[in-house]
């Protein structure tokens, strides 16, 4: 049986580029253990990366891109899973040096899958993806370092994008005053209506300032971005503040300097979401379920073909995605 997958090659002078084809389970990685009939994946900042050789990810070629993934056991060698159970698949490099969610097939390893929580379907599961777990893991590290809605405006970097979108989205819904940085101002009423309650221009924290610290201003931050706009953001948070770091599409450089934590006990807390323990993870998934508002997750997903990821990857590259991307690759 042959089925359709989007398949990513180099050619001789390095250039990569891929094309929708058909391929067998004879393709699919030999030493997984759970096979899966793919209903859904999704497009994230490393699918983009992944698709046009970036960040030296993909290790070999020919490749199937997609690092999330949500479908139906069609058999299994291990006893955690049967035929006809629901799993979703994140992290674990998987997409990146192992054949991902972009084909209608995949074949993983059983330590990698989560079963499907309660409440979500996999449609649901894939619109949140590694994008809204990660924003999950970064609210939870807020609240054990004692975030509360009371303690004032949480601000979001990168806020229009899939990670951003999302927790601004999922913050509004558990109470608390967001602020959603954003450098396209034409996202504004978007951001509104998932819940922002003020919008900030990224020119505001972009620009690299003088001083040691500014003013006490955000009880918690999401950061999406790094670089200059986190620089920025960890002199300007409120006494015993936390900033939960996920991205870096403003680079991995940082320019700081001791007092936010010396003299304002702030934290910066990293957030990881690809080699989280189990347990974490369903908690994660759990969470998920409960704090994403399924209205709002609806409102922000843009469904696509394989056919069109190839360009959705480029674009994603360039800042040019609003919101989440689904992609049913029987479609």
């Amino acid at each position: 049986m042959s089925y359709r997958a989007l398949v990513v090659t180099q050619d001789e002078d390095g250039k990569v580029d891929g094309s929708v084809q058909m391929i067998t389970d004879a393709d699919l990685p030999a030493d997984g253990d759970v096979l899966i009939a793919v209903e859904y994946s999704n497009l994230n900042f490393k699918d983009g990366l992944c698709m046009t050789g970036g960040g030296r990810l993909v290790r070999d070629y020919p490749h199937v891109p997609g690092v999330d993934v949500a479908g139906v056991v069609l058999s299994s060698g291990d006893p955690r899973y049967k035929e006809g159970d629901k799993v979703l698949v994140t992290g674990w490099r998987f997409g990146e040096i192992w054949w991902g969610g972009y084909a209608e097939r995949a074949r993983v390893k059983a330590d990698w899958c989560v079963p499907l929580p309660d409440g979500l379907t996999t449609r649901e599961a894939m619109s949140v993806g590694t994008a809204g777990f990660s924003a999950v893991l970064a609210l939870m590290a807020l609240e054990r370092h004692g975030l509360t809605p009371e303690k004032g405006d949480v601000l979001v970097t990168g806020a229009a994008g899939g990670v951003g979108s999302l927790a601004v989205a999922m913050l509004a819904h558990r109470g608390y005053s967001v602020a959603a940085v954003t450098g396209r101002p034409e996202t504004a009423d978007y951001l509104t209506g998932l819940g922002a309650s003020r919008i900030v221009a990224r020119e505001e924290l972009s620009e690299p300032t003088t001083k040691p610290m500014e003013s006490a201003t955000w009880a918690g931050c999401i950061d999406n971005v790094g670089g200059a706009t986190l620089s920025r953001v960890l002199g300007q948070m409120a006494y015993g503040a936390s900033v939960a770091a996920i991205g870096n599409a403003s680079g991995i450089e940082i320019n700081t300097n001791v007092l936010p934590f010396i003299l304002r006990g702030v934290n910066l807390l990293g957030i990881d979401s690809v080699a989280q323990p189990y347990d974490s993870r369903v908690e994660g998934w759990k969470n998920a379920a409960a704090w994403i508002p399924k209205d709002k997750l609806s409102a922000m997903v843009t469904e696509a073909r394989l056919e069109d990821m190839m360009d959705l990857g480029r674009s994603i590259l360039k800042g040019g995605v609003r919101g989440r991307v689904l992609v049913n690759p029987s479609a």
